[in-house]
């Protein structure tokens, strides 16, 4: 089940509940949440795209990052919440 964190240009930036084995990161989909989209790795020094699956225009992919890395602090806050690390 995916825990959606913001809605930003009309993108949903999630977590999905079962991938707490894997470093800090973010799904982002236009629409409904699925498991194939595009996701960024979150770290304390940036942030990276880890692939583009959902297919995001550059022009949103760039906006979305420079969104991810101006919340990166509240975002890896809720991860470690979320995961109860």
């Amino acid at each position: 089940m995916p825990k959606v964190l913001q809605d930003f240009l009309g993108y949903a930036i999630y977590f999905w509940a079962n991938e707490q084995d894997e470093p800090p990161h973010v799904h982002v989909s236009k629409g409904r949440q699925t498991a194939g989209a595009t996701k960024f790795w979150v770290k304390r020094d940036g942030v990276e795209l880890a692939h583009n699956n959902g297919q995001i225009p550059t022009k949103d992919l760039r906006k979305i990052e420079s969104y991810i890395l101006a919340n990166q602090d509240r975002i890896l806050a809720e991860w470690f919440r979320f995961f109860n690390m």
